[in-house]
């Protein structure tokens, strides 16, 4: 997607966002949750302002970022080559927090809308979405699987990424599967544990087996 059209679906989330802000605000308590558990309880708070003003701000940080990241890319690092890619992981990351920031506030509200459910849910899709777009990225200091092995080398940064990919739609699908059965919410914890650090020590063995060499001895032998 061209950076002008992932701006206009930024924009777009956005206004939808301050429109539910402004619709549900005069319904919503003086302490508004902000962070549930597992099981759907909430456990953090904020004033009713900033419970409702988080949401289109963290998806209009996003949008900045969107076009401020690749911008500021060291040239061996650059951005601009998989741009399609990156603009669409960072759109699916704000119509994530779009739909989140909706649920909280429409059960903020009063209305009785499942959050132990679709938080969990959007999660796993996120995590479905992000898995398939892995193989895609190219070294980067922003998005992907960030290790001195993998920023190191393209080889190990491909593999790592094939392999995370994989493991980040198994843990989605999971985490879909869990959600709709009801299931115990330590396990959206193991799935994403398992999907980020099983790859981070893959990058670090890959590397080893290819250059033969730990990566603090400079090259040498």
């Amino acid at each position: 997607m061209k950076p002008a059209r992932t701006l206009i679906v930024s924009a777009i989330f956005a206004v939808i966002a301050v429109g539910v802000a402004i619709w549900l605000y005069p319904h919503l308590p003086a302490r508004v949750p902000i962070h549930w558990d597992g099981q759907g309880h909430a456990n953090g708070y904020a004033s009713r302002f900033w419970g409702v003003a988080i949401w289109p701000l963290m998806i209009i940080v996003l949008a900045a970022l969107t076009v401020l990241l690749p911008c500021i890319s060291p040239r061996r690092f650059a951005i601009t080559p998989f741009a399609d890619v990156y603009g669409g992981l960072m759109l699916a990351i704000q119509g994530a927090m779009l739909v989140i920031g909706v649920t909280a506030q429409l059960g903020s509200a009063g209305y009785p809308v499942p959050i132990s459910t679709v938080v969990p849910l959007v999660a796993g899709v996120l995590l479905v979405v992000v898995g398939n777009y892995m193989g895609k990225l190219r070294r980067n200091f922003f998005v992907g699987i960030k290790t001195p092995w993998t920023l190191a080398s393209e080889a190990v940064w491909e593999r790592t990424h094939r392999l995370g990919g994989w493991l980040f739609v198994l843990a989605g699908v999971a985490m879909v599967v869990d959600a709709l059965a009801g299931g115990a919410g330590w396990w959206m914890l193991v799935a994403v544990a398992v999907a980020c650090l099983v790859p981070a020590a893959y990058s670090y063995v890959v590397y080893r087996r290819l250059e033969g060499r730990h990566p603090s001895m400079g090259g040498r032998s």
